[in-house]
């Protein structure tokens, strides 16, 4: 069954990186007593995937493909992770950082709702939306993430008023600190019904 990208797409968390600032997996932390990867796995199908494939590595109880190539970086995991998308019959993926647990649905809305061949926040690699034919011919390890953005022809979208650092994400633990506090308040106030 061919899906249609303006109804459903991929989601595709990139989780091969070697968390060296963090100093620990990135993919394992705890964000308010969800992990990262469910977190992201739990937003993209509020926002309507159809599937959620983890690239870099596939332990994480979801559709999964490994890294082609050790050190290969993440557009290497990208191309793979976009591949394993077009298989599963989806034409559009989003595609984003494990490091960014903390993204809401409405910091994502606006890149999925972009026209083909899909777009990116200015300023940021990650998160993107790709129709993924068009992933640029000979992408894959050594390439930046911003030149596969550039080359895809992915628009660039103003980044949502108050996004900036949730879709940044925690490369350190000083982040993570922020974030993961942002994200406390945030529950507690929705638990109150104040948001």
């Amino acid at each position: 069954m061919v899906h249609h990208p303006v109804m459903e797409f991929a989601a595709v968390i990139l989780v091969g990186g070697a968390s060296s600032r963090m100093g620990r997996d990135k993919a394992a932390l705890d964000w308010n007593g969800q992990g990262a990867v469910a977190r992201l796995a739990d937003v993209s199908r509020r926002l309507g995937a159809g599937i959620v494939i983890t690239a870099g590595r596939g332990d994480f109880g979801l559709p999964g493909v490994d890294d082609p190539e050790s050190g290969g970086g993440p557009v290497a995991g990208i191309v793979a992770g976009l591949g394993a998308a077009r298989a599963a019959g989806f034409a559009r993926a989003l595609v984003m950082a494990v490091d960014a647990a903390t993204v809401t649905r409405s910091d994502l809305s606006p890149i999925l709702g972009a026209s083909a061949p899909g777009a990116a926040y200015e300023g940021l690699n990650l998160p993107f939306v790709i129709d993924a034919p068009d992933s640029p011919p000979g992408a894959g390890a050594g390439w930046s993430v911003r030149r596969f953005i550039a080359e895809a022809g992915l628009a660039r979208l103003p980044v949502p008023l108050g996004a900036a650092e949730r879709l940044r994400g925690a490369n350190t633990p000083e982040e993570r600190e922020r974030l993961l506090a942002a994200l406390t308040a945030r529950e507690a106030d929705k638990d109150r019904g104040l948001s």
